[in-house]
């Protein structure tokens, strides 16, 4: 009898030390963090997700181009994963200028992102001007969190 109940409770805690660890090979599954290769999520927490501009810029600064590096790469890596680049400006200024900014601001994340080799069929663009800030708030640390382009796996 006693046998039989420690065998059940060493079957129990195999099972339960094999549910804990979830990491898998390469090519798919969860990684012990519970980020899947290739997700939005691997993006994000791997590479960034997002490049930061100046105030009325869309030139992509030394640290968006690292940025932008590390997400060709990782793109290479997917090559089944498509992206959208969204453009988006601080609050200031007038919808119309914001949205042209916004899209000049996600056209230099494409166009950077082609020059490392990311066919061009693989990305789109998108402006949403000031209406989607990630930063709330209106001073220079909230604004200069809204000026950027956010790439997002589709």
């Amino acid at each position: 009898m006693n046998t039989k109940i420690l065998g059940a409770f060493a079957a129990v805690a195999l099972l339960a030390a094999c549910a804990e660890q979830t990491t898998t090979a390469a090519g798919g599954g969860a990684t012990s963090q519970g980020i899947v290769p290739g997700s939005q999520e691997d993006l994000v927490a791997n590479v960034g997700d997002r490049v930061f501009y100046d105030f009325n810029k869309s030139v992509v600064t030394k640290a968006g181009q690292d940025t932008l590096a590390k997400q060709a790469a990782w793109l290479a890596k997917y090559p089944n994963n498509n992206v959208q680049i969204a453009g988006n400006c601080d609050e200031r200024g007038t919808t119309e200028y914001n949205l042209a900014l916004g899209k000049r601001r996600a056209n230099a994340a494409v166009a950077y992102l082609k020059a490392k080799g990311v066919a061009a069929a693989r990305m789109t663009s998108i402006s949403y001007g000031k209406d989607r800030p990630t930063a709330t708030g209106s001073n220079e640390q909230a604004w200069a969190q809204n000026r950027n382009a956010i790439t997002s796996v589709r």
